[in-house]
């Protein structure tokens, strides 16, 4: 080996060597790392920088107007008539010499401390408030937004979580920078001071002064201004007319702190205003704050707005703050007579008893009109009993779990038999009982569901199964957390705001819509969404058309309980329900319900008082209560929307039965057995009684249809085996009423 080639194994194992072993070294590799970061980072910032004016190049208009107006969020109804402004009184616009300078002084010192020296958004800020957000530690900042920016918001777009994107930030900020050339920042602070939020329906920090003090701005000292200045970030939270003012107070004093280090105040002056309860000065008569004239009074449309508001936030919302211009389905007059019959027209057992009522349109779902309670008073958005599900349905349940799902999964006939005969929950020694403590024997299901008996409903339950009925509910948008047994056959929790929803899927055929109450939403940049319908089939055409068939009858047969609300030329059909005292003697009824519909509305009404236990049952004598607000209700639409009568579809048959037309689903085994009710049957049983038939009068079928309960007895076997062991025995704890009809 040469000396030479010695030398040059020696340099390739020279420890300081920058040799990369690809012909270059550690340095030139840094560098044309460096330099690719480099170029990304530049290419992001342009491709950003673009796409921010891109944006920005598409934001909407901002105007003095629009600055300066105060956010109203109006409800229309179903004729675009206004029912609602959210925040109704009366709003005092405080010019720029009206406002205090420590109003001022805590506006920005809790709110953009940098007011004064950025050009409407904030860099430093922005980075401040992020890293702020990543170590966990909050100073006061209220985030990255100016109060520029927060004006602009307020002023053109929603505070939906869907609108909080690149785009929309992009174009606020755009935004905040022009409005920051264009008006002062005495103009900016005044706008926003008279824009915000202040709870309790109140807009704008004048309003405030009156509404929570009873005096104007000028009137009010450190402390309260301080308060007002804290509000708008929460007002729900930091509301001092709450129960609970620890979170009022420790709010007013982040602003007295906030304005110390502002250098506004003196550390002196905080603490002694601090030294005042939030609750000082708090005037019970809101001073001079009116209610604007909406010429409709609030209380009427109470429960209705509240579920639009509740809707409202849901989809991401802030209806006291978005400005929003809101299109209802609410028919405006039918809203108005629910509430006068229930105030004033239908006789109830003292102003105590109470109704929660639910009318909706059975096309497409629209919440027609809603009921939330009786003699409420001036409570605003107070309970509403019209989706409460706290209360039993007893037999209007009947439809829903048992008879329905019996004609859609073993496709019963309207005659099949059904037994009324002595039951004992399964696996105890409880008999079932019926309002009567009667047993009818053999009847057929049109009767059993028309007199509304205890037993054969069961019975029926049994057959079905808790499976297959608990499959229908679902379709009917009904459902709970335990799993349902046999004695929710006779009684669902549930609000009448879904058993409408329910029986509107007898009413049009087999479709479910979901109720809603809102048709559309503009925002005050001018968008806006549009709701519409979305059905999904629950059961066949002939299970609703057996179903309504079989219901009209509980407005006609003297053995029905719905005799009260027969309106003649009213093409309807419904179910009644009440509810006992569980374990009890007690006489009298717990609730009292009444479901009905035509093809153009469905109506459920509950009846009761909120407190049973204490405030004792419903007499006989207004067990009807519920059924004769229905009618009301139901006279007055049908009235304005008449209804034909149902068609029967071809899915379905009408046979003769011991002279009675009955219903059979085409082609099934039943259907073989009967001849077809002809026009001849039809004219003969017009001209008698118009009665349903009588309970016992089904001899004449019962040795055919014994022939086909035996070969059909391992489907049926089956069919009762599928109810699994939740329905094979009452519960332990029995609540519910066992004498419903």
């Amino acid at each position: 080996m040469s000396n030479n080639d010695e030398t040059r194994r020696e340099d390739l194992n020279y420890p300081n060597s920058d040799y990369d072993g690809n012909g270059g070294g550690k340095g030139p590799l840094l560098k044309r790392i460096l330099i690719w970061v480099a170029g990304v980072s530049l290419l992001l910032f342009v491709a950003g920088t673009a796409l921010f004016f891109y944006y920005a190049s598409s934001a909407p208009k901002v105007s003095y107007n629009e600055l300066a107006s105060q956010n109203t969020t109006t409800i229309y109804d179903a004729n675009d008539k206004v029912i609602s402004r959210l925040g109704a009184q009366k709003r005092d616009y405080a010019k720029a010499d009206q406002i205090p300078d420590n109003l001022k002084h805590a506006v920005v010192a809790i709110e953009d401390r940098r007011f004064y020296k950025h050009h409407g958004v904030d860099i430093r800020r922005i980075l401040g408030a992020a890293t702020n957000n990543i170590i966990g530690r909050s100073d006061g900042m209220q985030g990255g937004s100016t109060l520029t920016q927060q004006l602009v918001k307020l002023s053109v777009f929603s505070t939906a979580a869907s609108d909080r994107t690149f785009k929309r930030k992009a174009q606020e900020a755009w935004l905040a920078i022009n409005v920051e050339r264009h008006f002062s920042k005495n103009q900016i602070l005044t706008f926003y001071i008279n824009k915000v939020y202040m709870g309790n329906g109140v807009y704008g920090m004048k309003t405030a002064a009156q509404y929570y003090f009873g005096k104007n701005l000028n009137d009010l000292d450190l402390s309260q201004l301080a308060l007002l200045a804290g509000m708008p970030q929460s007002p729900t939270y930091y509301n001092p007319l709450a129960s609970n003012t620890k979170y009022a107070t420790e709010r007013r004093n982040e602003v007295l702190n906030a304005m110390v280090r502002s250098n506004y105040i003196t550390k002196s002056q905080a603490q002694s205003a601090a030294q005042d309860s939030v609750t000082d000065g708090l005037d019970p008569n809101h001073g001079d704050v009116e209610s604007s004239d909406t010429n409709v009074k609030e209380k009427i449309v109470d429960p209705y707005v509240k579920e639009v508001m509740t809707q409202l936030s849901a989809l991401g919302y802030d209806p006291n703050r978005d400005g929003l211009q809101v299109h209802t389905n609410m028919d405006l007059g039918a809203q108005k007579h629910l509430y006068n019959a229930a105030n004033n027209e239908v006789a109830f057992q003292g102003n105590n008893m109470q109704a929660g009522v639910a009318v909706t349109n059975p096309h497409n779902g629209q919440v027609v009109a809603m009921l939330g309670g009786r003699h409420t008073g001036n409570v605003i958005y107070g309970l509403d009993r019209a989706v409460q599900e706290n209360r039993s349905s007893g037999s209007a349940a009947k439809p829903l779990m048992d008879y329905g799902p019996a004609i859609e999964y073993l496709q019963w006939p309207t005659f099949k038999t059904v037994s009324d005969t002595k039951f004992y929950w399964p696996g105890t020694d409880k008999v079932l009982h019926d309002f009567d403590n009667k047993y009818k024997g053999n009847m057929t299901m049109r009767s059993a569901l028309v007199e509304s008996r205890n037993v054969p409903a069961i019975r029926t339950l049994q057959e079905v199964g808790i499976s297959r009925a608990t499959d229908f509910l679902k379709g009917l948008g009904i459902s709970q957390k335990k799993p349902y047994n046999l004695q929710n056959g006779i009684g669902l929790y549930i609000s009448p705001l879904k058993m409408s929803a329910a029986y509107a899927a007898f009413a049009n055929g087999g479709t479910y819509y979901k109720p809603y109450y809102i048709d559309s939403i503009t925002t005050q940049d001018g968008k806006t969404r549009n709701f519409s319908p979305s059905g999904k089939r629950a059961m066949s055409k002939a299970t609703a058309y057996m179903m309504t068939d079989m219901l009209k009858g509980v407005f006609t047969n003297s053995q029905s309980t719905g005799t009260a609300a027969h309106m003649s030329g009213v093409n309807q059909a419904g179910k009644t329900g009440t509810t006992n005292f569980p374990g009890s003697n007690q006489s009298g009824v717990m609730d009292s319900w009444m479901a009905g519909y035509t093809k153009n509305y469905s109506v459920a009404v509950w009846t009761g008082f909120d407190h049973p236990f204490n405030n004792g049952a419903i007499n006989s004598a207004y067990e009807r209560t519920a059924v004769l607000l229905y009618k009301s209700i139901m006279q007055y639409l049908d009235n304005e929307n008449h209804a034909s009568d149902w068609k029967m579809p071809d899915t379905v048959e009408a046979v003769r039965v011991n002279g009675k037309r009955q219903l059979v689903i085409k082609d099934s085994k039943w259907a073989l057995m009967y001849g077809a009710w002809t026009d001849d049957d039809e004219s003969s049983a017009s001209s008698e009684s118009k009665n349903s038939e009588s309970s016992n009068s089904i001899s004449e079928s019962r040795t055919v249809e014994s022939i086909l309960n035996s070969s059909s007895k391992t489907e049926e076997s089956s069919a009762s085996s599928s109810s699994a062991p939740a329905s094979s025995s009452a519960p332990a704890n029995t609540t519910q009423p066992n004498n419903n009809h």
